[in-house]
């Protein structure tokens, strides 16, 4: 009879690596929101155009996105720690040459960089978490700290700009990843392990083209679709993108060696852990595209009050993935965790469909409910396709199940931002300027140039209507949650916490 050996124990090596390991993932994450209050800095001192200002803001993510699976499976070939290693020196040089950047154009590049740096660093750590922690249960703790960073991160982000730019110039909130990235580089060789596919086959160099070209048009035509509405560019672009990605899908079937495995969708639990983790972000980006509206436009707070009252919401979410752990390995069936996260965030939406025009406890205890629910599938998701993926190949699962979040979180804006424009645009009286019944932020500026009481009038009929297209959002969001928990309960039953890709 033979006997599985029992994997060993992670020390405190391997955790003190895990701590050196969520600085850079901290930054990459707030990287994300971190020009939020340096726009107007950035504004007085470069002078973008319109067009560069967008570039700004949004070339850091696509390209992170884009990248994502070409640096996970190069990972599994060269080595995540060497990946990693070069993504924080790239992430660091990137950081000095966007805080001291003399134009527009040089801090797109610079952006660019950061992009092609935090493609590498995600899916690096999260391999190497996976490399590191091989017992179920530590890995799942693992995991959690994992996810609570990451999540933890895009909130802070904007705080952190906001009084960065307050007491110093708008090119520090880049430097403050240069202390983190010099510990990384000085840390990593000695704590973090080595690891790699050690029969990984020849990189698929068309698959990278191929891969840009899927992910890239279709982030810009949702993100697009939910700023702008439907419109025939969006519907190109996003048709672009599902184009590309039929081609790499086929690709990826016929390589001799494929850029993501074969054989990880034949792993019981990872296919339904990436699907169900990208209708997590879904709701998780989907809620805040509405809620820090909310805050600044229909309450009226400036900018850096409301990145401050965003962060209460972020609070329980620490004790939300331990938590969800412990249940899993004290006996109660991963699919009852994860189904009851998606009903607790189905929650969270049923009551953000509630808060009037001046509700701002309401608002945040439903953005916190609904935070902990999705945080709770998150964790257990990322835990089960890891768990699943053999550890050899964990750099392109990491990258798939990045991938597919950024997906999830860009079709969450877009559907939700275009079920509460819709309504918004329903309720706005027939009388208000075309540029009130486009958005509220639109309405708010038309509302200022008006005298007395008719710009009174229209700025309270603008918050109305956003709050009740919120509301819609909400419960469309909810319902689709509702859903998950179904597929979650029929998918996941009988998927415990050790899985087909232990060993």
């Amino acid at each position: 009879m033979t006997t599985t050996p029992t994997p060993a124990r992670a020390g405190r090596r391997e955790w003190t690596a895990l701590t050196v390991l969520m600085l850079p993932l901290l930054l990459v994450s707030m990287d994300v929101s971190v020009l939020y209050f340096a726009v107007p800095a950035i504004n007085a001192d470069l002078a973008p155009t319109g067009t560069q200002q967008l570039w700004i803001f949004d070339i850091y993510a696509f390209v992170l996105a884009g990248l994502l699976m070409t640096m996970g499976s190069l990972g599994d070939r060269i080595g995540r720690r060497r990946l990693l290693l070069f993504g924080a020196a790239a992430f660091g040089v990137a950081s000095l040459a966007a805080a001291y950047a003399d134009s527009a154009v040089a801090l797109i590049a610079a952006r660019a960089a950061l992009g092609i740096g935090g493609a590498t660093l995600m899916p690096s750590t999260m391999a190497l978490v996976r490399t590191m922690f091989t017992d179920p249960r530590q890995r799942a703790q693992a995991i959690g700290v994992w996810t609570a960073v990451m999540t933890g991160g895009v909130a802070l982000g904007s705080v952190m700009s906001g009084v960065l730019v307050e007491f110093f110039w708008w090119g520090s909130v880049f430097l403050v990843n240069l202390p983190a990235m010099a510990l990384l580089l000085v840390l990593g060789p000695v704590l973090l392990p080595e690891s790699r596919d050690p029969s990984p086959g020849r990189f698929d160099l068309l698959s990278v083209p191929l891969s840009m070209a899927a992910v890239l048009p279709l982030i810009h035509g949702l993100k697009e679709f939910a700023s702008d509405g439907p419109r025939a560019e969006q519907g190109l672009f996003v048709g672009t993108g599902l184009l590309f990605g039929v081609l790499f899908a086929w690709r990826q079937r016929t390589a001799a060696s494929p850029m993501i495995p074969r054989g990880l969708f034949r792993s019981r639990g990872f296919g339904p852990a990436v699907a169900l983790n990208a209708v997590s972000a879904l709701g998780m980006m989907g809620s805040s595209f509405f809620t820090t509206q909310y805050l600044q436009s229909v309450l009226g707070m400036s900018a850096l009050e409301a990145a401050l009252w965003s962060l209460v919401p972020s609070l329980p979410i620490g004790a939300t993935a331990p938590a969800a752990t412990a249940l899993v390995h004290r006996g109660v069936p991963r699919v009852h965790v994860v189904t009851a996260g998606f009903l607790i965030a189905a929650g969270g939406f049923a009551l953000l469909s509630a808060p009037g025009t001046d509700s701002l406890v309401l608002l945040l205890v439903a953005a916190g409910v609904l935070a902990c629910g999705i945080v709770l599938v998150m964790s257990q998701m990322t835990d089960l396709a890891l768990g699943a993926a053999p550890v050899e190949k964990a750099g392109s699962a990491s990258s798939l199940l990045e991938t597919g979040a950024e997906f999830g979180g860009a079709l969450g804006m877009a559907v939700l931002g275009s079920v509460g424009t819709a309504v918004y645009r329903d309720r706005i009286p027939d009388a208000a300027p075309e540029a009130a019944r486009e958005t509220l932020g639109g309405a708010l500026a038309v509302a200022a140039e008006l005298p007395g009481r008719a710009g009174e009038a229209l700025t309270q009929a603008a918050r109305v209507a956003f709050t009740e297209g919120m509301h819609a959002a909400a419960l469309t969001a909810a319902a689709v949650l509702v859903v998950a928990a179904v597929v979650a309960a029929a998918t996941l039953r009988g998927i415990g916490v050790r899985s087909t890709g232990e060993g």
